[in-house]
């Protein structure tokens, strides 16, 4: 069973553009409730791992957070790589989309959904 404490201190930020556009997602998608916003890593990509990023129940080895009234998962094993991870949202003509800014990564790619750590 998934704990319910959440801890003070996010390893991620979402800026002010993100969390608008999560809310938005969460009620025009019709989110179930006990769903947050699960953000990690897994390997692949052309430079060696990409993030994740979609809805999900929190589930026993994560860490639970709350940005802003958004509940956030992060599995525990993926913590070291996304800490002072900033997630972003652009909606423009050259780019439209979530953006990662991972102070971690010590290479990526032109597509911006995939680096090294």
């Amino acid at each position: 069973m998934a704990t319910t404490e959440t801890l003070p201190q996010t390893p991620i930020a979402l800026s002010s553009r993100a969390a608008d556009e999560v809310r938005k997602i969460m009620t025009t998608k019709n989110v179930p409730d006990g769903y947050g916003l699960r953000v990690g890593v897994r390997g692949g990509g052309c430079s060696g791992m990409s993030y994740i990023l979609g809805f999900d129940k929190q589930r026993d080895q994560d860490m639970a957070f709350d940005i802003d009234g958004i509940p956030l998962y992060v599995d525990k094993r993926h913590g070291l790589y996304l800490m002072g991870t900033t997630i972003d949202y652009h909606d423009g003509l050259n780019a439209r989309g979530f953006t990662f800014n991972n102070p971690n990564a010590t290479k990526t790619c032109g597509c911006g959904s995939s680096f090294a750590a």
